[in-house]
């Protein structure tokens, strides 16, 4: 099976869904366009793009409200936090860059706070696993 977004006119992907690798056949090769092809013709729309449930192409999985970068030809997920920027792999990244966790307790964690801008020391479950 192969995953298909729709964009709107800002490339943010409005929905996903999925389509049979039949539907992507052209002769006996699967082809991106023939999949565009196909969900144009379904939909109406014309701004299709392949996504991979894999992160095989276009860096990651692309979900409602992810934004496509045709130039880098990557999908970007949403802003976790409006003073987060995004680096040059296309990941969000904090104003200050996250402590090092190895001499925290095994229940603790760093969190962002946007409101402080800074990564505050946060408790956790304990791993209770029984099996």
């Amino acid at each position: 099976m192969a995953h298909f977004v729709e964009l709107d006119e800002s490339n943010v992907v409005t929905r996903v869904i999925v389509v049979h690798n039949n539907e992507l056949l052209d002769g006996e090769i699967e082809s991106e366009a023939k999949g565009v092809e196909f969900c144009s013709a379904l939909f109406g729309h014309e701004n299709w793009v392949q996504t991979s449930y894999n992160s095989n192409i276009r860096k990651q999985f692309a979900g409602v409200g992810y934004t496509y970068d045709s130039d880098k030809d990557v999908f970007i997920e949403p802003s976790p936090y409006p003073s987060w920027t995004l680096n040059e792999n296309s990941d969000w990244a904090a104003p200050v860059e996250k402590p090092d966790e190895s001499g925290l307790a095994e229940n603790q964690y760093y969190a962002w706070h946007e409101d402080s801008q800074t990564w505050e020391i946060e408790n956790g479950p304990l791993n209770n696993d029984t099996e």
